[in-house]
């Protein structure tokens, strides 16, 4: 019984999830278009793997640019996933935030800017609340949002690791953080990145419930047809030895792995 139940729960997983279990061909799903989607926390020089350095993140962004990345929204990034009609660039790109530091504004959001790029910051809606001095403010929150460079999303309310909680308590962080932040920015917020990158499906479920369109995690990997909108992958980026070498290295190995089935089966 408990095999049956768990097979249950994985074709529910895939039903709303990956296009390619929705009558698109395995040839179609290998040949679709690849939605890059980065993953930061940090842009400083404190010496952390997840503090990149000002310079560095500069230098990316640079990279990015000259190598004719474009970024796109996650609305569109959601139609390509759903299968629906949408115009990509070529080469489309994500930028993303987790937690809402500080530096996201004082550092990243003018060099995006100044590239001409987009990104979305997953924020911790407490955290803003209380004003701990290395986190985002609300009127820092609002102004790039605002501006039309920042996409805001939740991190939930207190960044406590989903797989941890109670349902009535997840669903309370899930709604109550989408509720501040649509009261504080005049926007409701339809993703989520996982606190702590910790899930299972039937928090996915759950996610859904709740009236938003998408999740992120920390699985490494590239997004394509066969990513499901409640697990999608992203490339984390880390402050190393060699930041921005790293940095290139992973951007072009990525597919090569990906083709071999090192990262996603």
């Amino acid at each position: 019984m408990k095999k049956i139940m768990c097979i249950f729960a994985f074709l529910f997983f895939l039903s709303f999830g990956s296009q390619c279990d929705a009558g698109i061909s395995a040839a179609d799903c290998e040949n679709a278009k690849k939605i890059v989607i980065l993953n930061y926390h940090k842009v400083d020089d404190v010496l952390h793997s997840l503090s990149v350095p000002p310079s560095d993140f500069d230098d990316q962004m640079a990279y990015l640019k000259d190598q004719g990345f474009q970024t796109i929204s996650l609305e569109q990034m959601r139609k390509a996933l759903a299968g629906e009609q949408v115009d990509l660039p070529e080469k489309p790109l994500v930028i993303t935030f987790d937690d809402g530091y500080r530096d996201n504004y004082t550092n990243a959001y003018p060099i995006l800017a100044k590239y001409g790029f987009t990104g979305v910051i997953f924020v911790i809606t407490s955290f803003l609340d209380r004003k701990i001095p290395q986190y985002l403010t609300w009127d820092m929150a609002k102004e790039m949002q605002d501006s039309g460079v920042i996409d805001i999303e939740s991190h939930t309310v207190n960044h406590n690791s989903m797989t941890e909680l109670s349902d009535e308590k997840l669903r309370t962080e899930l709604v109550d953080s989408k509720k501040r932040i649509e009261e504080i920015l005049g926007k409701s917020p339809e993703y989520i990145a996982y606190p702590t990158g910790t899930y299972n499906l039937h928090i996915a479920g759950i996610v859904r419930e709740c009236g938003y369109k998408g999740a992120f995690t920390i699985k490494y990997g590239n997004v394509d047809a066969m990513t499901n909108l409640y697990a999608i992958e992203r490339l984390p980026v880390f402050r190393t030895a060699m930041t921005y070498e790293d940095f290139v290295d992973r951007l072009q190995y990525v597919p090569t792995f990906e083709r071999f089935g090192w990262i996603k089966s």
